[in-house]
């Protein structure tokens, strides 16, 4: 226990004399310099520099900044903090709310550290403001005893729950006060860190950065682009998106690095889609014969409106001597297989052959099985021959798996990236099934092209995603959105369950497994973490099989090898185990008809999108279906808001149009590969800003495709700066 003597004075250190904020109203435009094409070039190339060019970086500091992947001066400058901490808006303790975020300045009266069953030991620290004091727990960081010293100062940023009545952080970001701070307070930049780097020393080397860069590099956005979308020059808001002197020229420099990072990925996509339609691809002139006949015959139940107008979609697609170049994006169950069924059905009636690519070889088995008890009621005396091609078949398999596509008696494989290796050798591929697209990177997705003569491309995702943002990310597709659900589909009953509850939720998942049921436990992480609290699936794996000691219950995470991932995933689907503790790997695609509970630990945690995706794991079969949702004690209003959105409805469609106004683009722009370039700041990417990018990258398309104009040379040279004309980024 703390000794409560002595108590230590500390006059408070956010209570300070700021004058009020100047706001903007639009962000200043200052007039261009006019510099020389060439020199403007050679600036703007100039960012690929190594970091050590830098004053005050050597090799030695270089090697740190490499670990954060910082490797030029362009990674430098857009290196951007992770947060702010508001030195002019510093809550007093006795202020602080339960549940909400914020920044405190707070001196420590006491450190102790607790030893627990097992070894871990915590560190509890005991802080003081002069207006109230607050405990902070470092779960297993026992050895930071050295660094909080009684008396010493340290500003500290978390959520803040409540613990036996007293304010309480769980791992907070915490730094050394920087008295600079409180003599000039101001908005302090907070970046992300690596041993041998502390935040006064990236301050300063970004200082460096920026004051040399931030006017030097020339704005690559037409003047006229900007006059009519009223965004910042580049430079100041590159300055402000390190060091802003109010949170209004925060918020414009956020626009308009988001407007940036659209604009530029748009204007890639267009290009890269006018050079593979370009290359002409083989016509499918399907026929009312055949393809009526087959999809009564192959579905033993009625296809949706929406399934028919996409297979109507992929039959005139194909039809034509441009490639097809298609994303069907579909909710959990809305029947994006039939839809894959028709376009390979397609192939085989023109006497060609098909490949349907999935990112699993556990996935790429439930399609060949599916594919084939479908296929084999293919009308007319010959049935598509359906192979499977894996990493995982045996060697004499696999010979004849590649004679056969070579010789063409194999008319459609199944497969993963086993696909795209070289012995792997077509007849006459003529279209191409990618299942859950965003797995595969860069450059897959041309070597499959490479295969065939440049064939008719149908992408997948179950990822639902808003129309606006849809057509952006995804500019060289053309859409398809599978939005009605077949008949019969079980619904999934969605409940938020608080901590207090947990022995009755296992009583009841205990029930459904009496009955022959299975059931998911999703975590947060994977193993107990020293800088988290969150939930680990091995920990949990360890408490359940008490809980459930008459059932079988198996660990699934990401950390394990492909293989043996996958024979869980198989033991899993066969009933062979019951509970399943896994992590966001369960995310995508399997199917287990008899799973019928999905509990979801640390709810809180993930994003409205991801949620649907697990809750689709369950509900596949004829039982009733139930998803259990158990927000964290230190769960935000904001974060509620979104799980009680989850009880309301099950539309996918719903809820990432939510999620997208809630919290801005978050997730769904990860459903696509960018050329190695992830998009940063993907929560400023609201509906209006999507909608000015879209709208300007194809004014700009439509009046100079190939950014050949001069006032379009540093925009075409910053684009391909960013993403490789050769890429494939679709």
């Amino acid at each position: 226990a703390f000794d409560t003597t002595d108590p230590i004075e500390v006059q408070y250190t956010g209570k300070l004399d700021i004058p009020s904020e100047v706001r903007l109203a639009k962000p200043p435009r200052l007039p261009r310099k006019p510099i020389p094409t060439d020199e403007a070039a050679d600036l703007l190339y100039g960012l690929a520099a190594s970091v050590d060019t830098i004053r005050g970086v050597g090799a030695k500091q270089a090697e740190v900044l490499a670990k954060l992947g910082i490797k030029t001066i362009e990674d430098l400058i857009f290196f951007l903090p992770r947060r702010y901490d508001d030195y002019t808006r510093l809550q007093p303790i006795a202020r602080l709310q339960p549940r909400t975020s914020a920044t405190v300045i707070a001196t420590v009266r006491r450190a102790e550290v607790r030893v627990f069953r097992g070894g871990r030991k915590d560190l509890q620290v005991e802080f003081s403001d002069g207006t109230g004091t607050l405990m902070a727990t470092f779960f297993g960081q026992h050895y930071l005893t050295r660094t909080f010293q009684p008396n010493s100062q340290f500003v500290l940023h978390g959520t803040f729950g409540v613990y036996q009545g007293r304010l309480q952080l769980t791992n907070p970001d915490w730094e050394h006060i920087d008295p600079e701070h409180l003599r000039t307070p101001g908005i302090v930049p907070i970046y992300r860190l690596t041993e041998g780097l502390s935040g006064r020393t990236m301050r300063r080397l970004m200082r460096e950065a920026i004051a040399y860069w931030a006017d030097r590099i020339p704005d690559y956005v037409p003047a006229s682009v900007l006059d009519r979308t009223e965004l910042a020059d580049l430079g100041w808001a590159i300055k402000q998106l390190h060091f802003p002197d109010g949170h209004d020229h925060l918020e414009h420099a956020r626009q308009r690095r988001a407007f940036d990072q659209l604009i530029l990925l748009q204007l890639a996509v267009l290009r890269n889609r006018r050079a593979v339609l370009a290359q002409p691809s083989t016509p499918l002139p399907v026929t009312d014969e055949f393809l009526e006949p087959f999809l009564a015959q192959v579905f033993p139940y009625p296809l949706t409106g929406a399934q028919q107008r996409a297979i109507a979609d992929i039959r005139r697609d194909v039809a034509s001597t441009s490639p097809m170049n298609r994303l069907l994006q579909g909710d959990v169950g809305a029947g994006k297989t039939a839809v894959a069924v028709a376009a390979l059905g397609m192939a085989f009636s023109q006497g060609k052959q098909s490949a349907l690519m999935a990112p699993t070889s556990i996935l790429a088995e439930q399609h060949y099985r599916g594919l084939s008890r479908l296929l084999a009621n293919t009308p007319g005396e010959r049935k598509p021959v359906v192979a499977l091609l894996t990493s995982a078949i045996p060697s004499k398999d696999r010979e004849q798996v590649l004679a056969g596509l070579a010789d063409g008696s194999i008319d459609i494989v199944v497969g993963t990236h086993a696909i795209l290796q070289d012995p792997v050798q077509f007849r006459d591929l003529a279209v191409v099934v990618i299942d859950e697209q965003h797995r595969f990177g860069v450059g897959q997705r041309a070597v499959l092209r490479a295969k065939g003569s440049n064939p008719h491309v149908l992408v997948m995702t179950a990822t639902p995603i808003p129309r606006t943002l849809a057509l952006t990310l995804y500019a060289d597709l053309d859409l398809s959105i599978l939005d009605e659900m077949p008949p019969g589909r079980t619904p999934i009953k969605t409940v938020i369950l608080q901590e207090a509850e947990r022995e009755k939720l296992y009583r009841f998942v205990t029930d459904q497994l009496n009955e022959g049921r299975q059931a998911f436990f999703i975590h947060p992480l994977v193993e107990a973490s020293e800088t988290s609290e969150a939930a680990s699936a091995v920990e949990a794996t360890e408490k359940l099989a008490k809980i459930f000691n008459r059932h079988r219950v198996e660990l699934l995470h990401g950390k394990m090898r492909p293989a043996e991932k996958d024979e869980v995933m198989a033991r899993f689907g066969r009933g062979e185990s019951d509970v399943l503790a896994t992590t966001s790997v369960a995310e995508v695609g399997v199917d287990v008809p008899n799973a019928s509970v999905m509990v979801i630990e640390g709810a809180n945690r993930f994003g409205l999108a991801q949620l649907h995706q697990f809750r689709g794991r369950v509900g596949r079969g004829k039982h009733a279906s139930y998803c259990f949702l158990l927000p964290e004690e230190t769960t935000t209003p904001e974060a509620m808001q979104r799980l009680k959105a989850m009880e309301q409805t099950t539309d996918g469609f719903k809820l990432a149009e939510l999620d997208w106004r809630q919290r801005g683009a978050g997730d769904l722009v990860g459903t696509r590969q960018s050329g190695g370039n992830p998009l940063q700041l993907a929560e400023a990417m609201m509906p209006s800003l999507v909608e000015l990018a879209q709208r300007e990258a194809r004014t700009l398309f439509a009046e100079d495709p190939n950014l050949a104009l001069h006032e379009h040379d540093l925009l075409a040279q910053r684009v391909n700066m960013l993403y490789n004309p050769d890429s494939d980024l679709s």
